[in-house]
């Protein structure tokens, strides 16, 4: 069943996801209803000077890899001069009135944010830009994995946890590997850039930061996003940290999908 936070009425489909999950290994093919189908140096704390954060309010007011070629940072970076905090504000990822998700995703966890193109994209907490792509390299007739994300923003939370959304229209002026930005700045606008079969829409992951290689199959995303977007958008704070490093605890830095 659809989460009970969907205002929306939208015709189920993961059983469409389930059936299309062999086709579809490393990126995101979903439909929205009505459209058709370390050590490294520590990087200077530089504020993005792109669209300036929100000033807080309350989340969306409804609810439910990808991956990339990204830009890749010079250091491997970190929160500046400080170890994970924990206690950041978090925020939900998509600044709009009309956004909705559901809790499942094809064959790996991760999430995607229905709203219409051009809406923002935004930080969900304070912390490091990782990895940016702005432009789409996808193709269809090209590998399957790597470029899926289209146009794309990693975030390495001061929280230790790495965030990611792709499928974006744009990239705000200023992010850029090794930018400071806070939650709830803008990071990019919601587009259908990669893999995003014409819908508009964010793909939503949440990964451990792992470096040294491109990645794509860790950052697209590795646990469910989905109970800690309910809190987010209700205004909690729940935090994915303890599952993140749990899950790194058992799997590594995985070499391959």
């Amino acid at each position: 069943m659809p989460s009970p936070l969907i205002r929306r009425a939208r015709p189920a489909y993961p059983i469409l996801l389930v059936l299309l999950a062999p086709l579809l290994v490393g990126g995101c093919a979903t439909t929205r209803p009505g459209v058709p189908p370390g050590g490294a140096p520590t990087p200077p704390t530089v504020w993005a000077t792109g669209d300036q954060p929100a000033s807080p309010g309350p989340p969306p007011s409804s609810a439910t890899p990808s991956g990339t070629a990204p830009a890749r940072p010079a250091p491997t970076v970190g929160p500046p001069g400080a170890a994970p905090r924990a206690g950041l504000r978090h925020v939900f990822p998509v600044r709009a009135d009309d956004v909705s998700y559901h809790p499942t995703h094809g064959v790996y966890p991760a999430t995607d944010l229905f709203a219409d193109c051009g809406e923002p994209f935004v930080a969900v907490t304070e912390g490091t830009v990782l990895e940016v792509s702005r432009t789409d390299r996808y193709s269809k007739r090209g590998p399957q994995g790597p470029d899926n994300g289209g146009l794309s923003v990693s975030l390495l939370g001061d929280d230790g946890v790495r965030y990611y959304g792709s499928h974006l229209s744009a990239v705000a002026t200023g992010v850029d590997a090794g930018v400071r930005v806070r939650a709830g700045q803008q990071l990019g606008r919601v587009g259908r850039t990669g893999n995003a079969n014409n819908v508009c829409h964010v793909h939503f992951g949440i990964s451990p930061p792992c470096t040294g290689e491109d990645g794509w199959w860790i950052r697209r995303g590795v646990i469910w996003p989905a109970r800690y977007l309910d809190s987010w958008r209700r205004g909690g704070n729940r935090e994915p940290a303890a599952e993140v490093t749990a899950w790194q605890r058992r799997h590594g830095c995985p070499k391959a999908p």
